[in-house]
Protein backbone atom coordinates (compact mmCIF):
# COMPACT_ATOMS: atom_id res chain seq x y z
CA UNK A 1 0.00 0.00 0.00
CA UNK A 2 1.33 3.41 -0.97
CA UNK A 3 0.86 6.47 1.19
CA UNK A 4 0.42 9.36 -1.28
CA UNK A 5 0.41 12.00 1.41
CA UNK A 6 4.19 12.00 1.66
CA UNK A 7 4.20 10.40 5.12
CA UNK A 8 5.50 7.05 6.25
CA UNK A 9 4.22 3.58 5.44
CA UNK A 10 4.31 0.88 8.13
CA UNK A 11 6.42 3.15 10.29
CA UNK A 12 9.17 3.56 7.66
CA UNK A 13 10.07 7.14 6.75
CA UNK A 14 11.62 7.57 3.31
CA UNK A 15 14.34 10.19 3.27
CA UNK A 16 15.97 12.06 0.38
CA UNK A 17 19.57 11.16 -0.45
CA UNK A 18 22.29 12.75 1.65
CA UNK A 19 26.06 12.95 1.53
CA UNK A 20 26.46 11.04 4.79
CA UNK A 21 24.08 8.30 3.74
CA UNK A 22 25.90 7.71 0.45
CA UNK A 23 29.33 7.90 2.07
CA UNK A 24 28.33 5.29 4.66
CA UNK A 25 26.98 2.98 1.94
CA UNK A 26 30.18 3.29 -0.12
CA UNK A 27 32.33 2.62 2.96
CA UNK A 28 30.28 -0.40 4.02
CA UNK A 29 30.34 -1.76 0.48
CA UNK A 30 34.13 -1.82 0.65
CA UNK A 31 34.25 -3.22 4.21
CA UNK A 32 36.32 -0.26 5.39
CA UNK A 33 36.21 0.78 9.03
CA UNK A 34 35.46 4.39 9.86
CA UNK A 35 38.94 4.70 11.38
CA UNK A 36 40.68 3.39 8.26
CA UNK A 37 38.76 5.70 5.93
CA UNK A 38 39.41 8.70 8.17
CA UNK A 39 43.16 8.04 8.24
CA UNK A 40 43.26 7.43 4.48
CA UNK A 41 41.35 10.64 3.72
CA UNK A 42 43.31 12.74 6.21
CA UNK A 43 40.40 13.66 8.50
CA UNK A 44 39.56 12.84 12.11
CA UNK A 45 37.34 9.92 13.02
CA UNK A 46 34.97 12.27 14.87
CA UNK A 47 34.61 14.49 11.78
CA UNK A 48 33.89 11.46 9.57
CA UNK A 49 31.29 10.32 12.10
CA UNK A 50 29.60 13.74 11.94
CA UNK A 51 29.58 13.52 8.11
CA UNK A 52 27.97 10.09 8.05
CA UNK A 53 25.35 11.09 10.61
CA UNK A 54 24.42 14.18 8.61
CA UNK A 55 25.62 16.54 11.34
CA UNK A 56 28.03 18.02 8.81
CA UNK A 57 26.77 18.10 5.23
CA UNK A 58 29.03 20.57 3.41
CA UNK A 59 32.57 19.14 3.39
CA UNK A 60 35.27 20.98 1.50
CA UNK A 61 36.55 19.83 -1.88
CA UNK A 62 39.81 18.74 -0.24
CA UNK A 63 37.89 16.45 2.14
CA UNK A 64 35.74 14.93 -0.62
CA UNK A 65 38.78 14.42 -2.85
CA UNK A 66 40.50 12.59 0.02
CA UNK A 67 37.49 10.37 0.69
CA UNK A 68 37.07 9.52 -2.99
CA UNK A 69 40.77 8.81 -3.40
CA UNK A 70 40.78 6.30 -0.54
CA UNK A 71 37.49 4.66 -1.57
CA UNK A 72 38.91 4.34 -5.08
CA UNK A 73 42.07 2.70 -3.76
CA UNK A 74 39.99 -0.13 -2.27
CA UNK A 75 37.62 -0.53 -5.22
CA UNK A 76 37.04 1.91 -8.03
CA UNK A 77 34.00 4.14 -7.58
CA UNK A 78 31.48 3.97 -10.43
CA UNK A 79 31.20 7.29 -12.25
CA UNK A 80 27.57 7.80 -11.15
CA UNK A 81 28.44 7.31 -7.45
CA UNK A 82 31.39 9.68 -7.72
CA UNK A 83 29.25 12.34 -9.37
CA UNK A 84 26.42 11.88 -6.84
CA UNK A 85 28.83 12.20 -3.90
CA UNK A 86 30.18 15.52 -5.15
CA UNK A 87 26.71 16.85 -5.93
CA UNK A 88 25.37 15.93 -2.49
CA UNK A 89 28.33 17.81 -1.00
CA UNK A 90 27.28 20.89 -2.99
CA UNK A 91 30.36 20.65 -5.18
CA UNK A 92 31.05 20.19 -8.88
CA UNK A 93 33.57 17.47 -9.61
CA UNK A 94 36.54 19.10 -11.32
CA UNK A 95 37.51 16.29 -13.65
CA UNK A 96 38.81 17.91 -16.82
CA UNK A 97 38.09 15.55 -19.73
CA UNK A 98 40.07 15.49 -22.94
CA UNK A 99 38.44 16.25 -26.28
CA UNK A 100 38.71 12.55 -27.18
CA UNK A 101 36.88 11.54 -23.98
CA UNK A 102 34.08 13.99 -24.70
CA UNK A 103 33.82 12.89 -28.34
CA UNK A 104 33.32 9.36 -27.02
CA UNK A 105 30.29 10.69 -25.10
CA UNK A 106 28.57 11.51 -28.41
CA UNK A 107 26.57 8.37 -29.10
CA UNK A 108 25.45 7.13 -32.54
CA UNK A 109 21.89 8.23 -31.64
CA UNK A 110 23.15 11.72 -30.86
CA UNK A 111 24.93 11.88 -34.20
CA UNK A 112 21.80 10.71 -36.01
CA UNK A 113 19.91 13.50 -34.25
CA UNK A 114 22.32 16.02 -35.74
CA UNK A 115 21.59 14.72 -39.23
CA UNK A 116 17.85 15.00 -38.56
CA UNK A 117 18.33 18.76 -38.05
CA UNK A 118 19.35 19.19 -41.69
CA UNK A 119 19.10 21.55 -43.51
CA UNK A 120 19.68 23.49 -40.30
CA UNK A 121 23.08 23.58 -38.59
CA UNK A 122 23.45 21.53 -35.39
CA UNK A 123 26.48 20.51 -33.33
CA UNK A 124 27.79 19.41 -29.96
CA UNK A 125 30.67 21.30 -28.40
CA UNK A 126 32.44 21.32 -25.04
CA UNK A 127 32.93 24.02 -22.40
CA UNK A 128 36.17 25.11 -24.08
CA UNK A 129 34.30 25.54 -27.40
CA UNK A 130 35.86 22.44 -28.98
CA UNK A 131 33.62 21.06 -31.73
CA UNK A 132 32.77 17.47 -30.76
CA UNK A 133 30.33 16.51 -33.54
CA UNK A 134 28.47 18.43 -36.23
CA UNK A 135 26.23 17.96 -39.25
CA UNK A 136 27.23 19.04 -42.73
CA UNK A 137 25.51 22.44 -42.57
CA UNK A 138 27.84 23.54 -39.76
CA UNK A 139 30.67 23.34 -42.27
CA UNK A 140 28.76 25.72 -44.54
CA UNK A 141 28.30 28.31 -41.76
CA UNK A 142 31.82 27.90 -40.36
CA UNK A 143 34.01 27.17 -43.41
CA UNK A 144 37.27 25.46 -42.49
CA UNK A 145 36.07 24.38 -39.03
CA UNK A 146 36.48 20.66 -38.41
CA UNK A 147 35.38 18.30 -35.65
CA UNK A 148 37.71 18.35 -32.63
CA UNK A 149 38.92 21.82 -33.67
CA UNK A 150 38.32 24.81 -31.41
CA UNK A 151 35.58 27.28 -32.35
CA UNK A 152 37.21 30.22 -30.54
CA UNK A 153 40.53 29.60 -32.31
CA UNK A 154 38.55 29.50 -35.57
CA UNK A 155 36.81 32.81 -34.77
CA UNK A 156 40.01 34.66 -33.92
CA UNK A 157 42.61 32.88 -36.04
CA UNK A 158 41.04 31.44 -39.20
CA UNK A 159 41.31 33.53 -42.36
CA UNK A 160 37.70 32.83 -43.38
CA UNK A 161 36.00 33.62 -40.05
CA UNK A 162 35.57 37.38 -40.47
CA UNK A 163 34.30 36.94 -44.02
CA UNK A 164 31.80 34.22 -43.13
CA UNK A 165 30.45 35.77 -39.91
CA UNK A 166 28.99 39.17 -40.79
CA UNK A 167 28.29 39.86 -37.10
CA UNK A 168 31.81 38.76 -36.15
CA UNK A 169 32.29 41.26 -33.30
CA UNK A 170 29.01 40.31 -31.64
CA UNK A 171 29.61 36.58 -32.19
CA UNK A 172 33.05 36.60 -30.56
CA UNK A 173 31.83 38.77 -27.67
CA UNK A 174 29.04 36.30 -26.92
CA UNK A 175 31.39 33.33 -27.24
CA UNK A 176 33.95 34.78 -24.82
CA UNK A 177 31.22 35.74 -22.36
CA UNK A 178 29.84 32.20 -22.61
CA UNK A 179 33.29 30.75 -21.90
CA UNK A 180 33.50 32.85 -18.72
CA UNK A 181 30.08 31.63 -17.61
CA UNK A 182 30.95 27.97 -18.16
CA UNK A 183 34.21 28.23 -16.24
CA UNK A 184 32.26 29.63 -13.30
CA UNK A 185 29.65 26.88 -13.43
CA UNK A 186 32.29 24.15 -13.58
CA UNK A 187 34.24 25.70 -10.68
CA UNK A 188 37.38 24.73 -12.56
CA UNK A 189 39.09 28.04 -13.25
CA UNK A 190 42.58 26.74 -12.47
CA UNK A 191 42.17 24.08 -15.15
CA UNK A 192 41.53 26.69 -17.86
CA UNK A 193 44.70 28.76 -17.39
CA UNK A 194 46.58 26.98 -20.19
CA UNK A 195 43.66 27.36 -22.58
CA UNK A 196 43.31 31.06 -21.75
CA UNK A 197 47.04 31.48 -22.40
CA UNK A 198 46.54 29.93 -25.85
CA UNK A 199 43.73 32.37 -26.64
CA UNK A 200 45.71 35.26 -25.19
CA UNK A 201 47.79 35.42 -28.37
CA UNK A 202 44.79 37.15 -29.98
CA UNK A 203 44.58 40.85 -28.97
CA UNK A 204 40.80 40.91 -29.55
CA UNK A 205 40.35 37.97 -27.17
CA UNK A 206 42.44 39.66 -24.45
CA UNK A 207 40.35 42.83 -24.79
CA UNK A 208 37.05 40.95 -24.52
CA UNK A 209 38.27 38.84 -21.61
CA UNK A 210 39.32 41.92 -19.67
CA UNK A 211 35.82 43.37 -20.10
CA UNK A 212 34.53 40.61 -17.83
CA UNK A 213 31.20 40.08 -19.61
CA UNK A 214 29.38 36.83 -18.84
CA UNK A 215 26.40 35.08 -20.44
CA UNK A 216 24.54 31.80 -19.96
CA UNK A 217 22.72 32.00 -23.33
CA UNK A 218 19.28 32.27 -21.73
CA UNK A 219 18.32 34.31 -24.80
CA UNK A 220 18.79 32.96 -28.33
CA UNK A 221 21.55 34.86 -30.16
CA UNK A 222 20.59 36.30 -33.54
CA UNK A 223 23.58 36.44 -35.93
CA UNK A 224 24.19 37.14 -39.60
CA UNK A 225 26.36 34.86 -41.78
CA UNK A 226 27.63 35.06 -45.37
CA UNK A 227 27.70 32.18 -47.85
CA UNK A 228 31.23 32.50 -49.24
CA UNK A 229 30.26 30.77 -52.49
CA UNK A 230 27.26 32.93 -53.42
CA UNK A 231 27.95 36.00 -51.28
CA UNK A 232 24.38 35.82 -49.92
CA UNK A 233 23.91 36.99 -46.31
CA UNK A 234 21.30 35.35 -44.06
CA UNK A 235 20.16 35.80 -40.48
CA UNK A 236 20.24 32.83 -38.07
CA UNK A 237 18.72 32.24 -34.67
CA UNK A 238 20.95 30.12 -32.43
CA UNK A 239 19.72 27.86 -29.65
CA UNK A 240 22.39 26.85 -27.13
CA UNK A 241 21.79 24.55 -24.20
CA UNK A 242 23.52 21.98 -21.97
CA UNK A 243 23.50 18.26 -22.65
CA UNK A 244 23.59 16.05 -19.55
CA UNK A 245 26.67 13.87 -19.90
CA UNK A 246 26.62 11.10 -17.33
CA UNK A 247 30.42 10.87 -17.21
CA UNK A 248 31.31 14.56 -17.47
CA UNK A 249 28.41 16.70 -16.22
CA UNK A 250 28.45 20.29 -17.39
CA UNK A 251 30.98 19.75 -20.18
CA UNK A 252 28.86 18.96 -23.25
CA UNK A 253 26.62 21.51 -24.97
CA UNK A 254 24.46 21.75 -28.10
CA UNK A 255 23.87 24.52 -30.60
CA UNK A 256 21.36 24.66 -33.40
CA UNK A 257 20.98 27.44 -35.95
CA UNK A 258 17.88 28.11 -38.02
CA UNK A 259 17.61 30.75 -40.70
CA UNK A 260 15.42 33.58 -39.47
Amino acid sequence: MVDRSGGSVSGITLMPPSFGQLLRRLRHGRAISREKLAIGAGVSVSYLTHLERGERDRPTRTVVDGLVRHLDSVRELPRHDRRHLFELAGLVETVVPTVAQLCAEITPDMRRALDLHEPYAAAYFDSRWNLLAANATVGDLFPGLREEANILHWFFGHELARRAVVDWERAVALSVAGLRGRIGRLQAGEHFTGFLAELGVYPEFRELWERGDVTYFSEHPHLRFRDLTTGECRDYDFQIYDVDSGSYPGWVHFFGARSA
